[in-house]
């Protein structure tokens, strides 16, 4: 066949021939552990007899020598040696005890100060580098991955069938009853006590009696004469009962009798209820007489006893309340009289009312109550008239009503006082069975034993026998005398009986009572029966009269009657009710053979004599055992009952006994089960040769057979194993089956018995199978068929075979049996047996059989299958087969009658599985167990071939579920072979089988002959692997098909085949004999495909990283990977720490095809094995395959290592006891608990309900399974096993970090090897990311000291090796690898410090060589210091403080760099990082101060300059903080500054014509905008990866940033800017055309003009007030000065009392004081120890050409940047004096910023001081005073209340220093200084523009006011004129010189200028 041609996975391939294989491909290995490998060890299955145990010290066994064949075989068949067959290693290998190691990640104690690393900065050769990683990557790893990987199921790891119980005797449960002492009030003679169990439900006697006797030495001596000396067996005070059945209703009845005395019971018990000890004295003579009298009784009548009394116990009242009352042992007093009843309801009944809620009536468990001591107190006296059990049930059904009629008897009052009732102990010491035979550790025989009590069960059964047991139990009931009237009816007359067996008269006496007319007895007779009867054993009953009363010549007993029984009737034993005459006179000679109702002549009879038997015969079982018998004796005719059967007769009766035996009943055919079995097997092997014919008796043994075991099989339900085996017909087959012939050392092979004809018929066989035997033309042939029988080889041949020197090999365990020659030939004297194989028998009559008898074996396949098997185990055995090669071990035909059978058997798993789920279910694992049997004894290669055709089968077109289902428990079990590895071929190549090249199979090393083979195929499930790895092929595939996400209705099998490969790894990982790596290495070959298998099912993996993998193939084409970016910015706008962001599902795009994703459970399973494979798997071998590999398949493949490592991260101790804790809650909810524990802690769902059932120390440990099943509801289990100790905590948190750590290292060594292909190819560089990728993942991940070490060290190679792909390719991974080592550096571990620190060092440096700049990390590291920060809520900056130190200590210790640029840049970073770390840890302390917060803030931001990103967010994080506190308008600015940052890097992206260029686009709406412009040399171009990257930094982002800005500025009501930001934004809206969107906009600029209309006026901006600090307690802001805006219309005294009131909380009342003035601030002359805060009110203030461009309000007030406040002064120091002497300081502030601006606080960087002169302060007043005039006057609408006050404080006469003072100081004189002139000429202008605006003010008046207001306007004009006139002079005086040419003239004015 050629490799090339491909066969679908759904068609089974065809098997390599495994045994030729092996031939032709030997191994050059002689020896070691590959050779085991390769073959089956030769003691791979041995025959073992082992001795069966013998409980008693004497076998039961009779020693007679003539035996009945039916006893000889029961015999047999209890004694013979178990044969076990022993596969030797299936046993279950147990996994390897997970030990508790030493774990690296609690290793906190070496926190030394961090180390540098040795040699970092040394050039080392990068292959020396990987050499050193290797090297301590691979020292100290765990052996076994999975030992470390709980499994994830409770299934054993490997299918395996149980061993069965040993077949032993039944027993039901057993307690011990001790007798300890019986005292009555009076003692005069001696009392016999007899114990027994009744069962009053089913009004049956349920034990035999247990006579004990309690007398003192002094009453037995009473009776010596009479009682000869007592055997030590019956001396025994304590006895074992067996209860098979307890229930409610069992009671312990005790029997008390005393000797036989004249006179009634009633007279005779009387003494003992009148009579007190106490009064013994007063009686003491009466007490005397009845002593004497006694005495008189004992010496004449000593043998005969009378009843007495009687008491019963309530078995279950006593064992309850014993069960819960908490003491050791419970003493409980029982007076069985009228307080019986009352006792018993408050002490017993109260307490059974639980128990009987609980366990219900029936059921009562023995087994563990504590031991009882019981006192019973009252006795019943024996009524005479009510002897009988029926009587007795009565009274028992009545004690257990609480009303009880008992309690009219008069109790008879003594004290028997019982020690324990106790569950017996497993194997009490010194005890007799019930025929008194000693049972083993009865150390010393002189010691009093404890008598075993037989049970009579209540019910059946069901127990095959395996010991002998042959007693007889005969109960006389009531002798009945109407007829016949007894001579003296005054005398009381006993009967005495004599009971008689054997021929002689052996008179054995026993003890009977009676009254007159109607005798009762209770008495039970026990008799030993001997092995073999005869037709003349009887039982004789002779009747007797006792004279009680001494009387002359009267004999004391006289013979008065005669009965008997024959124990056998036609050869088999009587047994059930017998109702016999009694005859008068004693029976004529030979009586014995007739029954006694034949009519003997001349005898007088009494009715009704019955005897009650317990032995019961089944009359079917009894006909086909003495059938079979006769054929082995060759006796005829048989007899059975009444019919005498002759040999012609005999086959068909024979035939019918056969089939019969199905309506026997089902206890004896379970008691006799091996004998039959044994029997049916027999009729098989040697048919029997009748009347010279030999019949085929085959099939009907076939069909009995299978119609026995199916009996068993539904009738004893709870008896079967989890594969449905029932356990009888288990250990059966396990411990008593063996070849008819083969039995080892048979005591008598003599004729008859099994053991007859030894080793006939296996030795030769019969060659002659004729051609009518075809198969496929007719199956109704049996090749037993006598037509075609076979003619033995002489028994010569034979015997000589048998003693032959081979068969002696193995002689040590076959006895020495064989020797017996002279036995051995008697054989041939019954019969010429017939040579058949039992094996091949049952295999043909199975493939034959049709109907019913098929459908019964079809019910219990697994029974034939295994019997089929020992057959031929044992054959191969006794013919020393068993090292022969397996292709000549069976012949042609067997091996079609298999071929066939299990063809036949899977078409039926096929046509039947809809119908009958539960028996195919059962009919598909017996055959695979029986192919996995199969392929320990047969042609391996013809195994798989029926492995192969099942599989034809079980691949139906449509591949139901339920079919792929039994496919995987078909292939799970026959995987489940102790040499699966072995039946794989792990050693062999992949070579065409066509041509097999000896020269490469015979290489032995893995490298030579990777060559010669194509390495795709090993990965691949190709022809050629599946056809020499057949088992691993098929288990591959089943994993492939139903994975395979096309695979319909397949999902629910996910975790069943995904456990089928995770428990095969599981197993060979803790398999001793794989542990050799090599060896590990050939295992894992055989998996390699998985690899390839998960890789394609990425998509369908449970997310364990909490975001969405590669969710559709087409994110596959893309080379970049197809994991999502995860943005630094976006992670730092939320809240939570990048990793574990999950970006929702907005990538779920419609178009995607949705898998169904499985279970977290299945998923890390799955994973598990990946790694398994790749920790095992050849390394150059993986390497070849990476190569072959494409760029996609290896993405692929580093997906996967991405999910492992969030599958196998460590979560951490707190999970555990979190999910300890949680187990207390109520069951309901605790899911949802458990779901937020996880999520709570981790934050992604990585575990989830993960194993809802996995139990030993998974990641929530052993109460797993447990947790969710809803039976659990009672709360003590549910305590008991759900809470875990701190130690298992600790252990399971222990474990889990170790398997974090392995799986980590597992991972790192295959990137590893994944660089090393991409540095052997040279291609494929673009996976190198997805190494990062994954590299990354793992360091964000909880990971260990130890793994972390590695995992640096590998990355500073990577790095070393491709520097250019970090800085030029996957820059977005340098942002990634910058954040994980900044965190990594804030370590509280120094030595992951210690190598985060050396990492990021030379990540640096790399970057410098590159380019002799290391902008790009730069950039990074500070962006990832921010998100570091602003995430980490435990983040210590202490730790990184450190780190950034070892970072400098590299930078001056590198000689090579230090004559560059290098370290002065690494200093410049470190600084800038430690100034981003102070200020944030800042930013914590001032969260109160809002100022201050903002500013901390905005100095945050401004580091950030150079990454946009983080400057971008930062800003945000602004507006945020100002919109809260409705600063809209610095909330605005910030949108805006962020738009004009964005724009700013668009543009350099790409260019727009309608997008804004840059930030000078936003100038109009504010003129800070401009310090968004990139131009420093740190600026890193956008277009690489990274940069930008966030969702704004596109044009919708821009767009967005816009609008948010044009909203807050309409809040803030600056509607102007509204406008600005939409001039920006409509040009965007028209090249896109988006007419709704201008609509929107043109909408909204509508409404802003509106209001602009609107509220003319009306509108206020803020107010803003100069704030000075000083004093050292300010920190940072000491002498700093600051303009604060504040909201419209604050006052001074507001703000003045919020910052008093928020420092003085902060520094303490006392210690703030306000400045109340403006002046100057000397710093000397403040206290130190105080804070000062100075506050002015300033106005925004204008030069007069800017006045011009700012007329509208909104002009006065935006884009602010200078402030004024003026201080008035005199020039001898005070502020206020006469207008000549008044100055004025005028103080100019100008700030950095222009209000608003993102911040409310802005510094002030440059003051100065104008002065005005007395003439300049006069000048400003007049044309301020002008200024309001003009304003009132030309109001519309005209106000004229305000023009009248203004007129009134201009032209009033009352004005002190108005305008006409004014005048008269500064202008009544022309000034002598010429720099003057100026002033006053400006002063008298401003005064002729007065006068005209007064004149103005006038008029408007006067058409204002009504005519109420005349006369007040009349003398407002009147003040005016007179004002005037007194001006005019002054007015009109120039000065000339001002009117000649023009004078260069400086005014007076003193600039002080001052720059913060």
């Amino acid at each position: 066949m050629s490799t090339l041609k491909t066969v679908p996975l759904t068609e089974a391939v065809d098997p390599v021939d495994f045994e030729d294989y092996l031939i032709t491909h030997p191994l050059a290995v002689d020896s070691g552990p590959l050779r085991d490998l390769i073959e089956f060890p030769p003691d791979d299955i041995e025959v073992v007899y082992s001795p069966r145990d013998c409980r008693t010290l004497v076998s039961a066994v009779p020693e007679e020598s003539e035996m009945d064949p039916h006893v000889r075989d029961c015999i047999r068949s209890y004694t013979e040696d178990w044969a076990v067959v022993i596969r030797k290693r299936s046993m279950s290998i147990d996994d390897t005890p997970r030990g508790s190691w030493a774990c690296s990640i609690f290793d906190l104690k070496n926190s030394l100060p961090d180390a540098l690393l040795p040699n970092l900065l040394d050039r080392t050769p990068n292959e020396e580098i990987d050499r050193q990683n290797d090297d301590q990557r691979k020292s100290n790893r765990h052996k076994e991955l999975f030992a470390l990987h709980p499994s994830p199921d409770e299934e054993e790891p490997i299918e395996r069938l149980s061993i069965p119980d040993v077949p032993k005797e039944h027993f039901g449960q057993r307690l011990l009853v001790k007798c300890l002492s019986l005292k009555f009030e009076i003692e005069i003679e001696p009392i016999f006590a007899s114990l027994a169990l009744y069962d009053v439900k089913e009004k049956k006697k349920i034990s035999e009696n247990f006579y004990f006797d309690l007398n003192s030495e002094q009453m037995k001596g009473l009776l010596r004469p009479h009682v000869p000396p007592a055997a030590i067996t019956t001396l025994a005070r304590s006895a074992i009962f067996s209860i098979t059945y307890p229930s409610q209703d069992v009671f312990l009845v005790i029997k008390l009798e005393k000797v036989l005395q004249q006179g009634d019971i009633g007279e005779c018990a009387e003494p003992y209820m009148i009579f007190k000890e106490a009064d013994a004295t007063k009686n003491k003579e009466k007490l005397e007489k009845l002593k004497s009298q006694a005495d008189q009784f004992c010496q004449r009548l000593g043998k005969y006893r009378m009843p007495f009394a009687w008491t019963a116990i309530h078995l279950m009242n006593i064992v309850s309340s014993a069960g819960s009352l908490e003491r050791d042992s419970t003493e409980v007093e029982i007076s069985t009289g009228g307080s019986w009843s009352e006792r018993r309801n408050s002490s017993i009944v109260g307490r059974r009312s639980l128990e009987r809620t609980t366990s219900g009536d029936d059921s009562c468990n023995l087994t563990s109550f504590r031991p009882a001591t019981l006192t019973v107190t009252n006795f019943f006296k024996q009524e005479g008239d009510r002897l009988s059990d029926e009587d007795l049930y009565k009274f028992l059904a009545d004690m257990r009503r609480p009303s009880s009629v008992l309690r009219r008897l008069r109790p008879i009052t003594g004290i028997f006082k019982y020690l324990n009732i106790s569950p017996a102990p497993e194997n009490p010491h010194y005890c007799l069975t019930p025929e008194l035979l000693q049972v083993k550790l009865y150390p010393d025989s002189r010691v009093r034993p404890t008598r075993e009590i037989l049970e009579f069960p209540a019910r059946d059964v069901y127990v095959p026998n395996t010991t002998y047991r042959n007693l007889l139990y005969i109960y006389p009931q009531s002798l009945e005398s109407s007829v016949y009237v007894w001579e003296d009816p005054s005398n009381a007359m006993p009967v005495r009986n004599i009971l008689d067996w054997f021929l002689f008269f052996e008179n054995v006496s026993s003890r009977f009572f009676g009254i007159t007319w109607s005798p009762d007895f209770h008495e039970e007779v026990k008799v030993k029966l001997p092995a073999t009867l005869t037709d003349h054993h009887h039982l004789l009953f002779t009747f007797y009269h006792v004279s009680c009363q001494q009387k002359q010549n009267t004999p004391l007993e006289t013979p008065v009657g005669y009965t008997w029984i024959p124990m056998l009737q036609n050869g088999r034993l009587k047994t059930g009710q017998f109702c016999l005459p009694v005859s008068l006179e004693k029976p004529p000679q030979a009586y014995s053979v007739l029954s006694p109702e034949v009519p003997l002549p001349g005898m007088k009879w009494v009715d009704n004599h019955k005897g009650v038997f317990n032995v019961e015969v089944d009359p079917y079982l009894d006909k086909f055992f003495a059938l079979v018998n006769a054929l082995d004796e060759h006796m005829f005719p048989v007899r059975i009952g009444d019919m005498r059967i002759m040999e012609n007769n005999l086959e068909n009766e024979l035939k019918s006994s056969i089939s019969a035996l199905s309506s026997s009943q089902l206890e004896p055919v379970v008691r006799f089960l091996h004998l039959l079995l044994d029997k049916l097997i027999l009729l098989v092997v040697r048919p029997p040769v009748i009347a010279g014919q030999i019949v085929n008796l085959g099939q009907a043994s076939f069909e009995a057979m299978a119609s026995i075991i199916n009996r068993l099989h539904k009738n004893l339900e709870g008896n079967h194993d989890q594969h449905g085996r029932n356990s009888l017909l288990a250990s059966y087959i396990y411990y008593v089956f063996r070849l008819p012939n083969s039995y080892p050392n048979s005591p008598s092979p003599g004729p008859g018995g099994l053991g007859g004809s030894v080793h006939y018929a296996t030795m030769a066989r019969s060659a002659v199978r004729p051609a009518s035997l075809n198969l496929n033309r007719s199956r109704s042939l049996s090749n037993s068929n006598p037509d075609i029988s076979g003619t033995p080889t002489s028994p010569d041949d034979e015997v000589r075979s048998i003693i032959g020197s081979k068969a002696m090999d193995r002689s040590c365990n076959r006895m020495s049996s064989h020797t017996e020659t002279s036995s051995f030939l008697q054989t041939l004297t019954g019969r010429l047996p017939t040579k058949k194989l039992f094996h091949e028998e049952l295999a043909l009559q199975w493939v034959v059989c049709s109907g019913s008898v098929r459908e019964s074996a079809l019910q219990q396949a697994w029974f034939f299958f295994e019997l089929m098997v020992k057959s031929m185990v044992h054959h191969l055995y006794f013919n020393d087969k068993l090292d022969a090669p397996r292709k000549s071990r069976f012949p042609e035909r067997f091996m079609d009658d298999i071929a066939a059978l299990v063809s036949t058997i899977a078409s039926d798993i096929v046509s039947r599985f809809q119908k009958d789920a539960e028996m195919v279910e059962r009919l598909n694992i017996s055959l695979a167990f029986f192919l996995n049997d199969l392929l320990s004894v047969m042609d391996r290669g013809f195994v798989f071939s029926l492995i192969k055709s099942c599989y034809k089968q079980l691949y139906s077109l449509s591949n139901p579920s339920v079919l792929v289902s039994l496919r995987l428990d078909f292939l799970r079990i026959i995987c489940s072979h102790e040499h699966y590895v072995t039946l794989n071929l792990p050693c062999s190549l992949l070579t065409p089988p066509a041509s097999p090249s000896p020269s490469v199979s015979s290489s032995s090393g893995f490298s030579t002959n990777v060559q010669d083979q194509k390495i795709a195929n090993m990965f691949e499930l190709s022809v050629p692997f599946r056809q020499q790895h057949y088992l691993a092929g098929l288990v591959l595939t089943e994993l492939a098909i139903i994975l395979d996400p096309d695979a319909e209705g397949l999902f629910g099998l996910h975790k069943k085949v995904i456990n089928m490969v995770h428990n095969l790894l599981s197993s060979h990982d803790s398999d001793p004999r794989y542990s050799d790596p090599q060896i590990k290495a050939r295992v894992a070959m055989l998996y390699l495909p998985l690899i390839g298998i998960i890789m394609e099912t990425v998509p369908q993996l449970y997310d364990f990283t909490g975001r969405p993998i590669c969710i559709t193939t087409d994110d596959y084409e893309s080379e970049s990977g197809s994991m999502i970016s995860q943005t630094v910015a976006m992670a730092i706008a939320g809240t939570s720490v990048p990793q574990l962001t999950r970006p929702g599902s907005f990538l779920l795009t419609s178009t995607v095809k949705q898998h169904t994703t499985f279970s977290a459970e299945s998923s890390r399973s799955l994973l598990i094995c990946l790694l398994w494979v790749l920790k095992n798997a050849d390394e150059t071998v993986l390497q070849k395959w990476f190569t072959d590999l494409s760029v996609l398949q290896l993405n692929r493949l580093l997906d996967l290592l991405y999910l492992c490592v969030s599958c196998f991260e460590y979560k951490g101790k707190k999970v555990f006891e979190r999910m300890n804790s949680l187990t207390f809650k109520k069951s309901k909810d605790m899911r949802a608990k458990l779901e937020e524990a996880i999520l709570g802690s981790i934050g992604a769902r990585q575990e989830m309900v993960r194993r809802k059932r996995s139990p030993s120390g998974s990641a929530f440990g052993s109460q797993e399974n447990l947790r969710w099943r809803k039976d659990m509801t009672h709360w003590r289990q549910n305590t008991e096993k759900l809470d875990k100790s701190r130690a298992e905590i600790e252990h399971e948190a222990l474990i889990d970090g170790n398997l974090a750590t392995e799986a980590n290292l597992i991972i790192l060594d295959t990137l590893e090897i994944v660089v090393q292909t991409v540095s052997v190819t040279e291609s494929k560089e673009s996976i190198l990311g997805g190494v990062l990728k994954v590299l990354l993942h793992s360091m964000a991940c909880n990971q260990s000291a130890v793994y972390l070490q590695h995992c640096f060290a590998t990355q500073r190679a990577l790095v070393s090796k491709f520097p250019e792909l970090l800085f030029e390719e996957e820059t977005e991974q340098c942002a990634d690898l910058c954040l994980r080592l900044l965190r990594h550096c804030s370590s509280s571990i120094s030595t992951i410090r210690s190598h985060a620190s050396a990492s990021l060092y030379l990540l640096m440096r790399q970057n410098f060589e590159i380019g002799n700049n290391f902008a790009r990390v730069k950039m990074q590291v500070t962006m990832s210091l921010s998100s570091l920060v602003g995430t980490s809520q435990n983040f210590n900056e202490e730790f990184l403080r450190r780190s950034l130190k070892t970072i400098l200590t590299y930078a001056e210790e590198d000689l090579e760099l230090r004559e560059t640029t290098f370290p002065d840049q690494v200093q410049d970073l470190v600084f800038n990082l430690h100034m981003i770390l102070s200020d944030t840890v800042k930013m914590k302390e001032h969260q109160e101060d809002p100022e201050m917060l903002i500013d901390l803030m905005y100095r945050i931001a401004k580091g950030y300059q150079t990454s946009p990103d983080l400057r971008l967010t930062w800003l945000q994080n602004m507006a945020g903080k100002h919109s809260e506190r409705s600063n809209h308008a610095e909330a605005a600015q910030c949108l805006v500054h962020s738009a004009a940052l964005v724009a700013e890097y668009l543009s350099m992206l790409e260019d727009r014509k309608y997008l804004p260029v840059g930030c000078v686009t936003f100038q109009n709406i504010s003129s800070n905008v401009l310090e968004e412009s990139a131009v420093s040399d740190d600026v890193v171009s956008p277009d690489e990866e990274g940069i930008c990257s966030g969702k704004y930094f596109t044009e919708s982002g821009l767009v967005g940033l816009l609008e948010q800005a044009a909203a807050s500025f309409s809040m803030a009501g600056m509607y102007e800017a509204v406008n600005e930001v939409y001039k920006v934004l409509i040009p965007i809206h028209e090249a896109n055309r988006d007419a709704k969107k201008l609509s929107t906009i043109h909408g909204k600029l509508q409404e802003a003009f509106s209001k602009i209309v609107h509220q003319d006026g009306k509108r206020m901006f803020g107010t803003y007030f100069r704030v000075g600090f000083y004093g050292t307690k300010f920190g940072d802001l000491d002498e700093q000065e600051f303009v604060y805006k504040e909201p419209a219309i604050t006052k001074l005294a507001e703000i003045s009392h919020r910052l008093e009131g928020f420092y003085g909380e902060r520094f303490g009342e006392d210690v703030v004081e306000v400045i109340k003035d403006s002046n100057p601030v000397d710093k000397c002359k403040l206290d130190p120890n105080k804070a000062y805060i100075q506050i002015t009110y300033v106005e925004p203030y204008f030069d007069t050409y800017e006045m011009k461009d700012r007329i509208t309000y909104f002009d006065k007030n935006y884009n602010l940047r200078r402030f004024m406040y003026c201080t008035p002064f005199t020039l001898d120091g005070r502020a206020h004096g006469e207008l000549h002497e008044q100055f004025k300081r005028k103080t100019i502030l100008t700030t950095s910023h222009a209000f608003p601006y993102i911040k409310t606080r802005v510094n002030v960087t440059h003051k100065e001081e104008i002065i005005l002169t007395p003439i300049e302060v006069a000048i400003e007043d007049m044309q301020k005073k002008t200024q309001e005039l003009a304003f009132a006057t030309h109001q519309d609408p005209a106000d004229p209340k305000m023009l009248q006050m203004v007129l009134q404080g201009s032209v009033g006469t009352t004005v002190n220093q108005g305008p006409l003072e004014v005048a008269q100081v500064f202008l009544s004189e022309i000034p002598s200084d010429p720099k003057l002139f100026r002033h006053h000429n400006k002063l008298r202008l401003c005064f002729k523009d007065f006068t005209k605006r007064c004149e103005d003010a006038l008029r408007k008046n006067k058409s204002l006011i009504g005519p109420d207001q005349k006369e007040y306007q009349r003398e407002l004009e009147r003040n005016y004129h007179r004002l005037k006139e007194a001006l005019q002079p002054l007015i009109n005086r120039k000065i000339p010189q001002l009117y000649k040419a023009v004078l260069p003239v400086t005014c007076h004015r003193k600039i002080q200028s001052e720059l913060f």
